[in-house]
């Protein structure tokens, strides 16, 4: 099986030494997003896992403990954009921080273990077309020698999260015409660049610019880094236009402290605070602890390596 850590939350933000734990201890407990009162116990153990996918928009924190993950294979999804705090309001500066987070961690777990993902892009009076075409091609030119690869993705106004930050966000319209415009111009850079570009859960047809379907789960990658088919499949549970292979989540939602305005993720900041001020590194939850109304359900998980 696959582990996303997370699309809900930035765990290696904000809760990797709790994630060390875990995998210290070989199990994890997620609360179920549609009954909370049911939690899911998910084994981490080598035999089972046959990847974690990191989704990550600094993992600074987890650098003195990556060798605790040498019998795991992973690899990083590293969100870079050009957004300052007006949008991204809780993260360092890229120029002077997280760039060189990225290029140590390539450096670290290597350049196929490590996709940029430039996303998700939306425009208003600052963050124009043409801004999102220098600043993609600065990052690149930094980047490409780090990785093999960016995944782009437009911004989603379907969320509620995201419905709830138009006022601060002051979208300008963003049709469909300039976003193949943008996502054109987007591929020669990465081509002029030797980087591969895809993108993520598009239902618009970009691979006659060469951009493919993302797969961000990708059991294609895993069986690269393993040496071994799996037997894996689509992920039913996501967007329709999502190409990701099946995964179990570990995160939770309004949990991460990043705070970007963009995100579906988190939606209420109180919930924030307080699910934050509820974390405990030692507990097997990401927030909170067990309560006498809570019900506990052992997965039955199995690797999918064929051999």
């Amino acid at each position: 099986m696959f582990i996303s850590a997370s699309r809900r939350t930035d765990i290696p933000s904000y809760y990797s030494d709790w994630f060390f734990n875990r995998i210290k201890e070989g199990f994890v407990m997620v609360r179920y997003p549609m009954n909370l009162h049911q939690i899911g116990k998910i084994k981490l153990t080598p035999d089972v896992v046959d990847g974690i996918v990191f989704w990550t928009k600094n993992p600074a924190n987890m650098f003195n403990r990556l060798g605790e993950l040498r019998d795991y294979t992973y690899y990083f999804q590293f969100t870079i954009t050009p957004y300052g705090k007006d949008i991204e309001p809780n993260l360092p500066s890229k120029s002077t921080n997280i760039l060189t987070v990225f290029r140590r961690l390539s450096d670290m777990v290597g350049a196929d273990r490590i996709i940029w993902r430039y996303d998700p892009v939306l425009i208003n009076a600052r963050y124009t077309l043409n801004y999102h075409i220098k600043a993609f091609e600065k990052i690149a030119k930094q980047l490409h020698a780090y990785t093999r690869k960016v995944t782009i993705s437009f911004i989603d106004t379907h969320y509620r999260a995201v419905k709830d930050n138009f006022e601060k966000l002051v979208l300008y319209d963003f049709s469909l015409e300039k976003q193949i415009k943008l996502a054109e111009v987007f591929a020669g850079i990465a081509f002029a660049y030797g980087l591969n570009i895809d993108a993520c859960s598009e239902n618009i047809d970009l691979k006659h610019f060469g951009i493919k379907k993302a797969r961000c789960i990708d059991d294609r990658l895993f069986e690269e880094l393993i040496g071994c088919s799996l037997s894996s499949r689509k992920d039913k549970t996501q967007r329709v236009d999502c190409g990701c292979s099946e995964s179990i989540d570990i995160g939770m939602y309004n949990t991460c402290l990043n705070s970007c305005l963009y995100c579906y993720a988190n939606y209420s900041g109180n919930k924030i605070a307080v699910n934050f001020a509820a974390h405990n590194p030692l507990s097997p939850l990401i927030s909170g602890e067990i309560g006498a109304s809570d019900q506990i359900f052992d997965r039955k998980l199995k690797s999918l390596k064929v051999y």
